[in-house]
């Protein structure tokens, strides 16, 4: 029988090598070949920069060779051959045993079984560890921004709200400039809650709750429309942001020279004749009564500016635990655990979302082992460390469910979907151009493998590694709404776009904007050394000076917002996709439209931006990383 000797050289760039599996089919003047594996045993094929030789063995004679077909298989009904769905299959069964769920936290969803970074799977490892090493990072910061000067005064209070321009860093028009210029007015205040840091809790009031009893006398000198609170709550003016899920959470005690408080405020906004939001009434704990106040803007000047403040605190604890952590950082690690348990390197899905899971697993390991461990740096700065935030994950579970991750939903639930209405709500606007450029590409791309909705339901890898999701990564609870299973192409497509959205849209709108609103301590404090208020008239400048972090908290949590707003080394971008895992054609013009698509939009963001004194550019597609990589 004939044979031939095959060489193939893999290219030397980044990410160039591949562990899929490669064939090769020899077309000749007489004839053509049956595919080949090209595979030796015990030997890792395809690195980066390796030259490797086949010997190729064909049955008949092939004339003169005039091409030499390189190919990678599809869905696991492509592969008919014996050899080749014991390969599929071996390569999972090895994944499945160094990618192993464990439990680091009872009610969290499951996470990587691994210690330390070092325990990872190669392949998902960092480059370089020094890179994320959030000690050194946070120090580095800290150093970059000239704050360790202060960090010898560990535990002594600022003089004043001017003190904390000691360490804080100008950068000339930038949002973190005009926050600290801005922060004490009601407007500055009430936009947050639309364009800021953590954007996703607001929603419309459609009825007053009984555990905020406040009247229209109270708020009637806030009220533009001459109508009743009632009336504006009809007419969908009123909006509202609970943060029951503080109630009870303890507070930090790792410190037993500091006290830490907590508070659980409910905060009542208005829409304005000029269409902007701005709070009309806090109370800032749950249970009505005497000494929980509710607060007004008509109130002495540092009553209010205080009541602001923990709301503003609250926020805080509620963006970086749950908005952040919880349902960006974990989740994504949950369907990046599930893919490579039961997505093999050939299988298209892999292909589409490998990019997308790219470090995420490292970097939350290595948050488990520096940052949200026991005595981690956490707990340095955070009235929330020292547990509370392991009891605000094991609450917010209750409400983690897979609808409120499917963008256009989310905010409809919240009733913050009209444009007329509400039409300086930049994170819905961009948020929705995005998830529509996402799941337009993942459609095209599950139209190119799936043919009919019955091969969905055939493909078990699929079907396996979306129920690894729901059981594992999700605890297997109903209320969840996770699917077990998904049986149309148009919820396959819509299930990936969660998973992409997710890890790059939703992550970057929560997380790069994080200098910029939080680096100025009175707009965001990580901690309160008083507890609030339950009287007015009281509040003076120096009290609420003596209830903001200290010294050391502040240098903290200042090189903290710094270091996890940086983007990564060499960071890949929303449509970038430089490892070319695709090969056919087709969906390599389906990227080519996604990209152009995400060109439009960035066009569109920043023509809508030009002369803005606070442009929102978090979802502008060049600012979305592809992964939770930091």
């Amino acid at each position: 029988m004939p044979s031939y000797t095959v060489t193939v050289a893999t290219g030397s760039q980044w990410f160039a090598g591949t562990d899929d599996y490669i064939y090769l089919s020899l077309v000749g003047s007489a004839g053509c070949s049956e595919k080949h594996l090209l595979d030796k045993p015990f030997y890792n094929d395809f690195e980066r920069g390796a030259v490797d030789s086949y010997d190729v063995t064909v049955d008949e004679e092939l004339g003169d060779i005039q091409l030499v077909k390189i190919e990678k298989p599809k869905l696991a009904c492509d592969d008919q051959i014996h050899i080749l769905k014991q390969h599929r299959r071996k390569e999972l069964e090895t994944r499945q045993k160094q990618y192993r769920w464990m439990e680091w936290n009872p009610g969290f969803p499951l996470s990587i079984d691994a210690k330390c970074h070092k325990d990872l799977p190669r392949d998902i490892q960092f480059d370089s560890e020094k890179g994320v090493d959030f000690v050194l990072n946070y120090s580095k910061a800290m150093e970059n921004l000239f704050i360790n000067r202060f960090m010898h005064m560990f535990q002594s209070s600022w003089s004043d709200f001017a003190d904390f321009e000691k360490i804080f860093v100008k950068i000339s028009n930038t949002i973190s400039e005009r926050v600290m210029n801005h922060w004490q007015e009601d407007l500055m205040f009430g936009y947050q809650f639309l364009n800021g840091c953590n954007p996703v809790l607001i929603q419309r009031c459609k009825k007053l709750p009984e555990k905020l009893p406040v009247t229209t006398e109270m708020v009637e000198c806030s009220l533009e429309r001459q109508l009743t609170l009632e009336q504006e709550v009809e007419q969908g003016n009123i909006f509202i942001v609970d943060f029951d899920l503080l109630d009870g959470i303890d507070a930090n005690k790792t410190d037993p020279c500091t006290l830490q408080f907590l508070a659980a405020p409910i905060c009542l906004l208005y829409k304005n004749l000029a269409n902007k939001i701005v709070p009309i009434a806090i109370q800032l704990n749950q249970v009505p009564g005497d000494e929980n106040p509710i607060f007004l803007p008509s109130d002495a000047k540092y009553d209010w500016l205080l009541a602001k403040i923990w709301v503003r605190s609250s926020d805080f604890h509620i963006h970086q635990t749950i908005t952040h952590l919880l349902r960006t950082h974990l989740v994504s690690e949950v369907f990046g655990i599930a893919m490579y348990r039961h997505l093999p390197a050939v299988h298209p899905i892999f292909k589409l979302l490998v990019a997308h899971v790219r470090f995420t697993i490292a970097i939350n390991t290595k948050a488990r082992e520096q940052l949200i461990c026991e005595y981690g740096l956490f707990d340095k700065a955070n009235a929330t460390g020292g547990g509370g935030h392991v009891q605000m994950v094991q609450r917010a579970m209750q409400d983690l469910t897979y609808i409120s991750l499917c963008f256009p939903e989310a905010i409809k639930a919240r009733g913050m979907d009209s444009t007329e209405d509400i039409p300086y709500y930049f994170y819905r606007d961009d948020g929705l151009l995005v998830w529509e450029a996402i799941k337009t590409f993942t459609a095209e791309v599950v139209g190119i493998y799936y043919k009919s909705d019955q091969m969905v339901v055939e493909d078990q890898e699929l079907q396996d590694f979306v129920k690894d999701v729901y059981v594992y990564g999700m605890r297997g609870k109903k209320t969840s709404g996770f699917p077990k299973s998904i049986k149309t192409r148009e919820k396959l497509s819509e299930y990936l776009t969660v998973v992409i959205f997710t890890a790059s849209a939703q992550h970057a709108a929560v997380n790069f904007g994080q200098y910029d609103w939080c680096s100025w301590i009175p707009n965001a404090p990580p901690t309160m050394r008083a507890p609030p208020p339950t009287a007015k008239g009281v509040v003076t400048i120096e009290q609420i000076v003596d209830t903001l972090p200290d010294r050391g908290r502040s240098c903290w949590h200042l090189g903290a917002v710094w270091a996890l707003s940086q983007f990564q080394e060499n960071e890949l971008f929303l449509g970038m996709y430089p490892e070319e895992h695709f090969i056919e054609k087709p969906v390599k013009e389906a990227i080519a439209r996604f990209r152009k698509n995400l060109d439009t939009i960035v066009s569109m963001i920043a023509e809508r931006n030009k002369n803005k004194k606070l442009p929102y550019y978090y979802l502008s597609p060049d600012r979305i990383p592809n992964s939770v990589a930091i």
